[in-house]
């Protein structure tokens, strides 16, 4: 998939989504000279519109397992060029050159999915010449490894040497993080759309309690004592308990005890019908006249 950056200004907020490969993947550069100078152009061209972004507020969505480390540098210093608030929310699988571009966002505002998985590792390449050409590939290798793990110290407050193991982890492949991972190690901030998750049995009933307390019109709860939870204290529990006290008097004394006519036990041998066989015998008897 290759990338795809939509950019919607909308008053005071200007929403970016990057999606599919970040860049222009090494790969395709020399199948068609005329498409890579075209993408690189319109890539130019997005770099350029990012960079005279003037909003207030910036939100950056991102979709992507990666691509190209040149090209998310280059997003990466647009955004951290602008001079509003910058929000990065990654989502589903973020990875490699994803991550970097994670890295732009202001202060407190990196944003990942509760459902997403996190991955930073080695640069990879794929080259061909000489021995020389190959050497100064791992050297460029080697360099960009450490670029990327000051990155992330930078943003995350931890020590270099972190990242570089969890780049070097698998072969140099990483280690996919779970959110709470990538949040311990300084890479978010926040992890949004857990908070359903985090809600406890008794917050749920408690909420759901305020919800009928506001449609009815009663007042809303106090807070409920460290010691006691929803099911010790609802809404108005004076009051209902007064209400409750108030109709069981009154029932008490609309209500009379039930009555039951006293029945003599047949004769032996006598058959005792019960009232639906006495009414058939009675139709049947009847019918016998005509």
């Amino acid at each position: 998939m290759k990338t795809n950056i939509q950019i919607k200004n909308e008053a005071n907020c200007c929403l970016i989504e990057i999606e599919g490969t970040i860049g222009v993947p090494e790969e395709w550069q020399f199948e068609d000279p005329d498409s890579r100078v075209a993408t690189y152009e319109r890539f130019r061209e997005t770099l350029a519109r990012i960079a005279a972004i003037e909003a207030e507020e910036v939100i950056v969505t991102i979709r992507s397992t990666g691509g190209d480390v040149n090209d998310a540098l280059m997003i990466h210093d647009a955004l951290r060029q602008l001079k509003g608030r910058v929000t990065t929310r990654c989502y589903g699988y973020t990875a490699s050159a994803a991550t970097i571009i994670a890295q732009a966002a202001s202060e407190g505002c990196r944003e990942l999915s509760a459902n997403a998985l996190y991955l930073i590792h080695r640069a990879t390449c794929t080259t061909e010449g000489n021995a020389d050409d190959l050497e100064g590939q791992i050297a460029l290798l080697r360099a960009t490894d450490e670029r990327l793990a000051l990155l992330y110290a930078a943003r995350s407050g931890h020590a270099k040497e972190e990242f570089e193991a969890l780049m070097a982890e698998n072969g140099g492949d990483g280690r996919w993080l779970s959110p709470e991972e990538a949040m311990a190690a300084g890479l978010v901030d926040s992890i949004i759309g857990r908070e359903a998750f985090n809600t406890t049995f008794t917050e749920q009933i408690r909420n759901g309690l305020k919800r009928l307390a506001h449609a009815v019109g009663w007042p809303d709860t106090d807070a409920l004592p460290e010691d006691r939870n929803v099911l010790h204290h609802s809404i108005e529990t004076d009051a209902l308990r007064r209400r409750s006290e108030q109709l069981l008097a009154t029932g008490q004394q609309t209500v009379q005890a039930t009555h039951v006519a006293s029945v003599e036990d047949p004769p032996i041998g006598e058959q005792r019908l019960t009232a639906n066989e006495a009414a058939y015998a009675r139709d049947v008897k009847a019918f016998r006249k005509y």
